[in-house]
């Protein structure tokens, strides 16, 4: 007994079964309503292949013309936002096809030769993940600007250097700055190197298999400027390690801005009141009339907990999955294009805040002056003379008790007092304990003196030109 056809909505795959979907299910299952943000990377993947097909004989240079035109004028469609996006059609894949045939009729539904949604999404978000890297890149390099311009400002501002949020050491705030700049110096190294991955094409793998049709993939590659293809088609249309790796990328670039964020409302706070954010970036209390909150640093700390969660929402969704397409990728989406948006955004706000932040160099010179942060170069004074370090340490320490109990620094002790603790010190031994003393006599590559400080920015701008 013949069946009797069933209506559909016209699915790709709707001839292998009896009855339409559940309405719920469609909803559940189609990605249409975040995976048109790869609208304009379709159109870019498929014109490749078009290209390709001509090349190769499978598509005439009559129906490459009307992919062509047909293209061109979805992509104006989708530009200006008047693309009809429908849900029935699952996928930005699908509703760009149904509106490619509308304008090119047949050569439309040839498009879709010698390739799969499979091998199409994955080249889809590959060449999106590209050109999210290299926008992300470019910001770095515009926050690292405009780290090094404070930095040149501050390279002798007098600061403490904290370990445990203890005072340490006399520090320069130009020299704390261009801390920052070598974890961004890392993190767009890794993002560079995550590109060299992303930048492979999975193209013409098809479902999983390859594709019986005689393609040139290298020539796709080339025309869409990858590096080179994907080897294997089983890893090609389901690995998502390249989205893992820039997700771990951009999980590292949010820590060291929460790290920033931590300092500067730390700063920010009147018990240090080293900085001022200009208040374009703060906000208000809508009880305490006086408050100025740093909102910005905020929120970017507590971004980053996001970021680290779509990283590990991709390792779980990847974690499982057999070989090869699983309708579990759909997942990686969303993840992805917020870990994007969110690093991008933090970078840009941070960009800007580096112009509208105030530095009080006395309240930071006056902090630097606590908890006897020259105790270390009076430490190293006393080796230089001879002394053990060991013994210089006993002798600080004993001479550091004695300064708390008069409470003055060990620079407001009579050298009397100071030489009761070594009979090495001399009166050359206040040069020592200032704190330009103290900066000045670290000048080597990487330390804080202000000639060293300059020097360093001096090669991050070279780096960076």
């Amino acid at each position: 007994m013949q069946e009797k056809p069933v209506a559909t909505t016209g699915e790709a795959w709707s001839g292998r079964f009896n009855e339409p979907v559940d309405e719920l299910v469609k909803r559940f299952t189609a990605s249409v309503t975040f995976d048109r943000r790869l609208a304009l990377f379709d159109i870019q993947g498929s014109l490749a292949h078009a290209q390709m097909l001509s090349e190769v004989g499978l598509l005439s240079a009559s129906d490459l013309d009307s992919i062509r035109l047909g293209m061109e004028r979805i992509r104006d469609e989708v530009v200006s936002g008047a693309f009809n996006w429908s849900v029935d059609l699952e996928d930005v894949h699908m509703n760009i096809e149904r509106r490619l045939t509308e304008f090119a009729g047949d050569a439309g539904k040839r498009l879709h030769t010698a390739r799969s949604r499979n091998d199409q999404v994955a080249t889809d978000v590959r060449l999106f993940l590209r050109d999210a890297i290299d926008r992300i890149l470019q910001q770095i390099r515009q926050f690292q600007r405009a780290l090094l311009n404070l930095a040149e400002t501050h390279a002798a501002t007098v600061m403490p250097g904290f370990t445990h949020l203890q005072v340490a050491q006399p520090v320069t705030f130009g020299h704390h700055l261009m801390a920052y700049y070598e974890m961004l110096q890392r993190d767009a190294a890794r993002l560079s190197d995550c590109r060299r991955r992303v930048n492979r094409l999975p193209l013409g793998s098809a479902a999983l298999a390859g594709t019986s049709y005689p393609i040139r993939r290298e020539r796709v590659a080339e025309l869409l400027g990858f590096d080179g293809v994907c080897e294997n088609s089983l890893d090609a249309v389901s690995d998502r390690d390249f989205a893992l790796e820039f997700s771990a990328a951009g999980a590292l670039i949010m820590t060291h801005l929460s790290r920033f964020s931590e300092e500067l409302i730390l700063w920010m706070s009147p018990r240090y009141g080293f900085i001022v954010l200009a208040d374009r970036f703060c906000t208000g209390s809508s009880i305490m009339p006086q408050k100025k909150n740093p909102d910005v640093p905020e929120l970017v700390r507590g971004k980053t907990g996001r970021v680290f969660g779509h990283l590990m929402g991709l390792f779980t969704l990847m974690k499982g999955q057999p070989l090869a397409y699983n309708k579990d990728n759909q997942e990686d989406k969303e993840p992805l294009f917020d870990t994007v948006d969110t690093v991008l955004d933090c970078l840009t706000l941070y960009t800007d805040m580096m112009g509208g932040l105030t530095v009080n160099a006395e309240k930071m010179r006056a902090a630097a002056r606590e908890g006897f942060a020259t105790a270390t170069d009076l430490a190293d004074y006393l080796v230089k003379k001879g002394l053990p370090f060991r013994d210089a340490h006993e002798a600080v320490a004993r001479a550091v008790r004695h300064a708390e109990s008069r409470g003055c620094d060990l620079s407001d002790l009579p050298l009397a007092e100071l030489q009761a603790f070594s009979a090495l010190i001399e009166a050359d031994i206040f040069a020592v304990l200032t704190l330009e003393g103290s900066l000045n006599s670290r000048a080597h590559i990487g330390g804080t003196a202000p000639e060293a400080v300059r020097a360093a920015i001096q090669r991050a701008r070279a780096a960076l030109s």
